[in-house]
C-alpha cells in the first residue's frame, strides 16, 4: 500500500470509528446513561486526535512544498473526518439537552 493510501485509510478509519462512537454516546445519553455517554465521547476523541494529527501533518507537508495527489478517495477521507468532527461537536449540545430533560423529568 502506498503512503497516500495509508494516509487516506487513517483518515477514513479514525474518522469513522469516532463518528460511530459519538452516535453510541448519543444513544446512551438518550437512555439516561450519561457516564457511558461521556466514556464513549472520550474514546471518540482519541480517534479524532489521531485523524486530526494526520490532517495537520498533511497541511505542514503541503506548506513545505510536498504535494500529495488529490483523488476522489482523498476528498472522501477529508469529508469523512470533517463530518465526524461536526457530529462530535453537535453531540455536546445534544447531551446537555438530554441532561436537562432528565433533570426536569426527575422533578416531576
Amino acid at each position: 500500500m502506498e503512503k497516500t493510501e495509508l494516509i487516506i485509510f487513517n483518515l477514513i478509519s479514525n474518522g469513522g470509528n469516532a463518528k460511530g462512537l459519538v452516535y453510541e454516546a448519543l444513544k446512551s445519553a438518550e437512555e439516561g446513561d450519561f457516564d457511558q455517554a461521556q466514556a464513549l465521547l472520550d474514546e471518540a476523541d482519541e480517534f479524532l486526535k489521531v485523524a486530526h494529527q494526520t490532517q495537520t501533518d498533511l497541511l505542514h507537508q503541503e506548506a513545505q512544498g510536498q504535494h500529495h495527489e488529490l483523488s476522489i478517495l482523498f476528498v472522501h477521507a477529508q469529508d469523512h473526518l470533517m463530518t465526524a468532527l461536526e457530529v462530535r461537536s453537535m453531540a455536546d449540545g445534544m447531551i446537555r439537552l438530554y441532561k436537562r430533560l432528565a433533570a426536569i423529568e426527575a422533578q416531576g
